[in-house]
C-alpha cells in the first residue's frame, strides 16, 4: 500500500490514518514515518512468533489533532463520566492513549494475561533476527515457486517481477515480509492435495509463526463464499496462502516440491 499517498488523502479529510502493521512488523516498516496516526498490531503473529498468544497492540503517533473538527467528540468534548474532562485539551499528544486506557479498559476490561504478555516480550527480543530469516527464506522460496511449471502465479512484493516491488522497497526497505499467495495449476483439488501432502508446513490459519504455515482459503476460511466472491477477495479455488517460517529454506523447498508432485500427478 502506498502509505504516503493515503496519508495525504486522510490529512485532507482530517481523518487519522490507521495502519495494520502486523505482517510487516516494526522491523520492516515504520508507518508513522509515512504519515500514519495510529498503528495496530496483532501480537499473536510475528511479534510473539510462536502462535501461543492471543493479543494486540495500538501505537499512537501523538500527531493527530483530535480537536480540529467535531468528528471525534469523545476526545475533543467533555467526558461526562470523568467530570467533564476534555481528553485532547488535557493530555494533548497522549489523549488517544489515555482515552484508550481509561474508557477502553473500563468498558472492555484487560484482555492480555500476564503469561501471554511474558511470552510476547520474550518473542520481541528475537524479532529482528527472525524477520531477517523470514524475509531471506521467503525471497528464495517465492523465486523458486515462480519458475516452477506447476505454479500458475506467485503474488509476492519481494519478487522483482511484482508490480509492487519498487513500492515495497520504499515502504519496507528491509524486505517485503514472508507472507504471500500462490496459484497452483490444477485448481481446487490440487490445492487440497498440496496441503495434505506437506510434511514440514503446518496447515494452520494463523500467520507469522517461526514455523512455516499454509492455508487453502477456498476450502477453509473462505468456504462460505461463492467462487466469484472468493476470486474478488484474492482467495480463489486455486490459491494457497503461505507464511514462510525460519526453517532451512532448502528443506522447505524440498517439502513443497514433493507435495506439488503429489498434488499435480
Amino acid at each position: 500500500t502506498d502509505l504516503d499517498a493515503i496519508a495525504k488523502i486522510a490529512n485532507a479529510a482530517q481523518l487519522p490514518l490507521i495502519v495494520d502493521n502486523t505482517s510487516a512488523t516494526p522491523y520492516l516498516c515504520n508507518p508513522i514515518q509515512h504519515g500514519a496516526a495510529l498503528v495496530v498490531h496483532s501480537t499473536t503473529k510475528y511479534l510473539t512468533g510462536n502462535g501461543t498468544v492471543t493479543g494486540g497492540a495500538v501505537v499512537d503517533s501523538g500527531t493527530f489533532d483530535w480537536s480540529a473538527t467535531d468528528k471525534f467528540p469523545s476526545l475533543s468534548q467533555p467526558e461526562p463520566a470523568y467530570h467533564g474532562l476534555k481528553f485532547h485539551e488535557t493530555f494533548g499528544p497522549l489523549s488517544f492513549t489515555f482515552h484508550g486506557i481509561t474508557v477502553g479498559l473500563r468498558d472492555l476490561g484487560m484482555t492480555m494475561n500476564p503469561q501471554a504478555a511474558h511470552y510476547t516480550l520474550m518473542g520481541i527480543e528475537t524479532l529482528s533476527l527472525r524477520m531477517e530469516r523470514h524475509v531471506a527464506n521467503a525471497k528464495k522460496i517465492a523465486s523458486w515457486l515462480e519458475t516452477d511449471p506447476r505454479i500458475e502465479k506467485v503474488t509476492y512484493a519481494g519478487l522483482p517481477s511484482s508490480p509492487y516491488a519498487k513500492r515495497a522497497m520504499r515502504i519496507c526497505p528491509k524486505g517485503a515480509g514472508a507472507l504471500f499467495t500462490v496459484a497452483v495449476k490444477g485448481g481446487y483439488d490440487a490445492c487440497v492435495k498440496l496441503v495434505e501432502n506437506l510434511n514440514i508446513f503446518s496447515h494452520v490459519a494463523n500467520l507469522g509463526d517461526a514455523r512455516s504455515l499454509i492455508l487453502h482459503p477456498a476450502s477453509t476460511t473462505h468456504r462460505q463464499l461463492s467462487e466469484e466472491q472468493q476470486e474478488a477477495a484474492g482467495a480463489g479455488p486455486s490459491v494457497v496462502r503461505i507464511s514462510i517460517g525460519i526453517e532451512d529454506a532448502d528443506d522447505l523447498i524440498a517439502d513443497l516440491d514433493q507435495a506439488l508432485s503429489a498434488a499435480t500427478a
